[in-house]
Formats: structure tokens, sequence, C-alpha cells
């Protein structure tokens, strides 16, 4: 099966393509390789993802949320599914560059969803957000809650995203899931998230900034988890038979978490990377930022009742494997 995945240049994008062609399928991947943070870090990853893809790796540099550019790009390949992983991520910078985050999450999104109409693609399993819980106090999160309250606007365009596919699964029939991904982290990961800013910030010396006073928790999952339930997802379509699906849709549409079912305390992993790094970090405690939330914590029961999703890495193990990672790719 040759499979579309966007963001191949991405962190959950790259480990996505790389499994799908371990296990004997072909990748076409796209990305626009922004600057959103260095470049170099992405190709390295589109560079890694070729290294162990025996050939079965193509890659194209592509803004899919510009439809003449994607259009031409995809015109003459072949694909079955779709792994629609792309978008502009990060909720703090989205308070910054919200046009941003419209191109590539809405039309970025719209553009994805009128891809897999025109060419009957059998499946298109695309990336949510727990962003979407907002500020849901009921713990944990399940994809039965009510997410009508996002507090930034990455996750407005996240559930706007969710919407935009139960209209595609009612007009089209077009097998759509979404997956709301949780604190996700790991080798090749991303230098706005917390793993990676911590570990940085601790080996240079320099203190770190922890929100809300330090009363911050996290579903945080590791990046092995996160593609085993994607490639879950990928080979079981939602069914065309009126059910109820996970989420609600009575339509080839449903909705997982992927998370790993429990909620650290920023502190805890704080005191695993200065373990793995082998020094004590400077905390600054600082308020809480607009837009971000106290807690997550994934509800899985759906994924797990219907697919058999079972994350295996607990963060005492997964984040000194990112330290480790971390100082062999950067040398320190």
């Amino acid at each position: 099966m040759r499979i579309l995945v966007t963001g191949a240049a991405g962190f959950i994008g790259a480990a996505v393509a790389e499994r799908l062609c371990v296990r004997g399928d072909e990748v076409l991947g796209i990305d626009s390789v922004n600057d959103y943070y260095q470049v170099s870090l992405k190709r390295d990853r589109v560079a890694h993802v070729e290294g162990s893809a025996g050939g079965r790796f193509a890659f194209k540099q592509v803004d899919f949320a510009d439809w003449s550019a994607l259009s031409a790009a995809l015109e003459g390949e072949s694909f079955d599914r779709i792994v629609h992983v792309g978008a502009q991520a990060g909720v703090r910078y989205s308070l910054e560059n919200p046009r941003a985050y419209v191109e590539a999450n809405l039309m970025g999104h719209l553009n994805l969803l009128e891809v897999a109409r025109a060419r009957g693609s059998s499946h298109m399993v695309y990336a949510s957000s727990s962003s979407v819980y907002g500020g849901n106090e009921k713990l944990p999160f399940a994809v039965e809650d009510r997410v009508d309250h996002p507090v930034s606007l990455y996750a407005a365009t996240k559930r706007a995203d969710e919407l935009m596919s139960e209209t595609y699964a009612h007009l089209y029939g077009i097998p759509l899931t979404g997956l709301r991904f949780f604190t996700v982290y790991g080798p090749w990961g991303r230098p706005d998230m917390a793993a990676w800013l911590f570990t940085e910030a601790i080996l240079k010396g320099e203190p770190i900034k922890v929100f809300n006073q330090g009363e911050m928790w996290r579903d945080f999952t590791y990046i092995d988890d996160i593609v085993a339930g994607v490639l879950a997802c990928v080979d079981n379509p939602p069914a065309d038979d009126g059910a109820p699906k996970a989420g609600g849709s009575t339509k080839v549409h449903a909705l997982y978490n992927i998370g790993n079912h429990r909620s650290e305390k920023l502190t805890r992993v704080i005191e695993l990377i200065e373990d793995a790094c082998g020094r004590k970090a400077e905390v600054q405690l600082l308020p809480m930022q607009p837009g971000d939330v106290a807690r997550t914590y994934a509800d899985i029961d759906a994924i797990q009742r219907d697919l058999g999703y079972q994350p295996t890495t607990r963060i005492e193990d997964g984040i000194p494997k990112f330290v480790a990672w971390y100082r062999e790719y950067h040398g320190v």
C-alpha cells in the first residue's frame, strides 16, 4: 500500500513515515519545511527516514495549504490512504501569529479533505489535539466530552478540523479518523516542547521556565506509542454501518484520544531530566500562560476497546531515552 503522509519532516510525521516503510508500505511524504523551528532538524529527520526506509520513501517539499502547489506536487502520484499530521503546531505561538494557524490548520486540512474526496481515498487519519478539551475540569478527558470552549486559537483550529471532517464524512462518505494527541515526546522531538526546552537549558546551565507556579500536569506520551496508535487507526477505517463511532458520529468518522493514560506533574519530569543529564535545574516559577491549561489526562478507553491500543512506555523509561538521543544529536 502507498500512503501519503503530510508533515513528513515533522516529529510525528517522520516517525510514522519511518514505521510504515519499515513494515513494508510505501510512503510519499510532503512538508513545507517552514522555519517555525530550525529547518536543519526537519531535514535531518527526512534524511533519517530515507536512510531506514529501504527505498520505499519519497519526499516532496510543498505547502499543503497552497492548493495549486499541492495539486501540482501530487499530479501523477498514486496513493490509497492519507495520514495528515502536518500542521502549524504550538499553543503559545498561536498568540503571536494567528494567521499561520488559519492557513495551515484550516485551509491545509480542507485541502487534504479535497484530495481524499477527489482520489476516493479509502481512509484519512488526521491529527487533532488534546487542546480541544480547553479548560474542561472533568478528568480524564474522554472523546465523549463537550469541546465547545477552546482556550487558544490552535485548539479552535483543531476542533474546526474535526467539524469539517464530520461534514465530509456525511456528504461524501470518506472514512476519517481524528486523533487527539497528548503531549508527545521522544527522540527527534520538537524544540518548542517541554522535554527539549528543559534538557537544553539544564545542559547549558540556564534557568528553565515552569508556569502556573509549577502546578502543571501533562499526559506525556512517548513517540513509539503514538506511532503504534496511528498505524492501528490507518489499518482500521471506521465502518459504514450507521452505528455510533468513538466521538459520537454515526458516519464514517471516528475520534480517539492517544495518550499514556497517566497525568504526570511537570516537576517529576524535570527530576527525570535532571537525573539523565546528571545536573540540577535552576527553576523559574511563573504565572500561567494565556491559552494554556493546568492539566491534561487522556481517557483511552475508546481506542483500547476498538483497536487494542495499549501504551507501554513510562516516563521513567522514555525521558532518559529522549535525553540520550538529544545528547548524541547535539554532541553534548
